[in-house]
C-alpha cells in the first residue's frame, strides 16, 4: 500500500512519530513472519522542509505524491487552544494542506487523521454527513463548528466510507494500529505488544465530564445540580426547573453540547464517581452503587464496562501496588 503521510509547520511531533513508528514496525515485524512490507510510506508536503510544533525539521517529498497514494495520513496540529486552533485550520497558512485532502477525496484515496489533524479534514468538507471522532475535550467545539458531522467523541477510532478517524494526541497509536489491522490483524496485535500498547476502543475512561460542560452555561449548571444528587434519583424536569430553564432547553444545550442526552450525561458523571471511588477507597461495589444513586450493584458494573472498558477489578488495580495497599 502506498502511504502519503501530509506534514506541515507545527505538526504534532509525537503524533508524527507515532504514525511513522507503528507502520515502519508493521513492515520489520512482518518480514520476519516472511510477509513483503505491506506500507510504503512516503512524508509529502507542500515545502521541501517543515518545521514540527517542537521546532523539528522534516523533509517532504512533493505534495503530485498523493496522486498515487492508496491512503493518505493527516497528522495533528499542535494547538489545544479551540479559537487559535479553528483560526488556523481555517487559515491561509494551512489552505494547501486543505486542497490536497479535498483533492485525495475526489479521487477516492482513503484518509486518515487524528486529534486536531480532524478539524482540517472537516474543514476541508469531506467529513459532512459521515460519522467520526476526535479529542473528547473538543467535541463540542466541533460539533458546533461542523453541525453536519455526525461526531462520536466516545471512540477512539471511527471509520465511515473510508475516512478513519482517532481521538486526542496519542490516538495516533490507535489509529496506525487499526490501519495496520485492515491488512493483517495478527500483526496489529504483534506490534501492539512489542510497543507495549494496551487495545482503548473508547475515550470514555479518559473523558472529564465537568470539562466538556464547561462549553455551555446551561450544562455547566445543570452538572453542578446534579454533582450534589448523584445518590439521589434524578428527575430531568426537576433539574431544568432547578436551574431555571424548561426542559426543552436542557435536552437541546445538552444535546449541542455533549452529543447525548441529559440521562446519559448523569449516567457518566456515576460512573465518573464510581470509578474515582473504586481506585481510592476500599468501599464494595455494592456500598459504591447505592453512593452514585443505583440500587443493584450489578447495573453499576455494566455501566462501567461499557463505559471505561475495564472490569471493576481492573481499575480497583489501577492505583494500588501489587501488595494490595494504595500506590503513593
Amino acid at each position: 500500500m502506498e502511504v502519503a503521510v501530509l506534514v506541515y509547520d507545527g505538526v504534532f511531533d509525537s503524533g508524527l512519530a507515532a504514525i511513522l513508528d507503528v507502520l515502519d514496525g508493521a513492515n520489520a515485524m512482518g518480514q520476519e513472519l516472511d510477509k513483503p512490507p505491506a506500507w510504503n510510506v512516503t512524508t509529502i508536503g507542500a515545502a521541501r522542509q517543515v518545521r514540527t510544533a517542537a521546532g523539528h525539521l522534516v523533509a517532504a517529498e512533493s505534495l503530485a505524491c498523493a496522486r498515487t497514494a492508496d491512503l493518505l495520513i493527516v497528522p495533528a496540529l499542535a494547538e489545544r487552544r479551540p479559537t487559535a486552533l479553528l483560526d488556523h485550520v481555517g487559515g491561509d497558512t494551512l489552505l494547501p494542506v486543505r486542497e490536497q485532502i479535498a483533492e485525495a477525496r475526489e479521487r477516492g484515496t482513503a484518509i486518515a487523521s487524528a486529534c486536531t489533524g480532524t478539524f482540517l479534514l472537516a474543514e476541508a468538507g469531506i467529513l459532512d454527513g459521515l460519522r467520526a471522532t476526535t479529542s473528547w475535550w473538543l467535541a463540542p467545539v466541533f460539533r458546533s463548528r461542523y453541525p453536519k458531522v455526525r461526531v462520536d467523541q466516545s471512540r477512539m477510532v471511527v471509520t465511515c466510507d473510508t475516512v478513519t478517524t482517532a481521538g486526542a494526541a496519542f490516538g495516533h497509536v490507535d489509529l496506525a494500529l487499526a490501519i495496520v489491522r485492515t491488512s493483517s490483524p495478527a500483526l496489529a496485535d504483534l506490534v501492539a505488544r512489542y510497543l507495549v500498547v494496551d487495545e482503548r476502543p473508547s475515550q470514555s475512561a479518559y473523558t472529564i465530564a465537568s470539562a466538556l460542560a464547561q462549553n455551555d452555561p446551561i450544562v455547566a449548571s445543570f452538572e453542578r445540580w446534579a454533582r450534589e444528587r448523584l445518590a439521589d434519583p434524578i428527575g430531568i424536569s426537576d433539574a431544568a426547573k432547578a436551574i431555571g430553564v424548561s426542559n426543552r432547553t436542557l435536552q437541546r444545550a445538552v444535546q449541542r453540547t455533549l452529543g447525548s442526552s441529559p440521562v446519559r450525561f448523569i449516567q457518566d458523571l456515576r460512573v465518573e464517581r464510581a470509578s474515582h471511588l473504586l481506585r481510592t477507597t476500599d468501599m464494595s461495589l455494592e456500598v459504591i452503587a447505592k453512593k452514585v444513586g443505583y440500587e443493584h450493584a450489578n447495573t453499576l458494573r455494566v455501566l462501567l464496562r461499557q463505559r471505561t472498558g475495564k472490569t471493576t477489578t481492573a481499575l480497583r488495580a489501577a492505583h494500588r501496588d501489587p501488595s494490595g495497599g494504595h500506590a503513593t
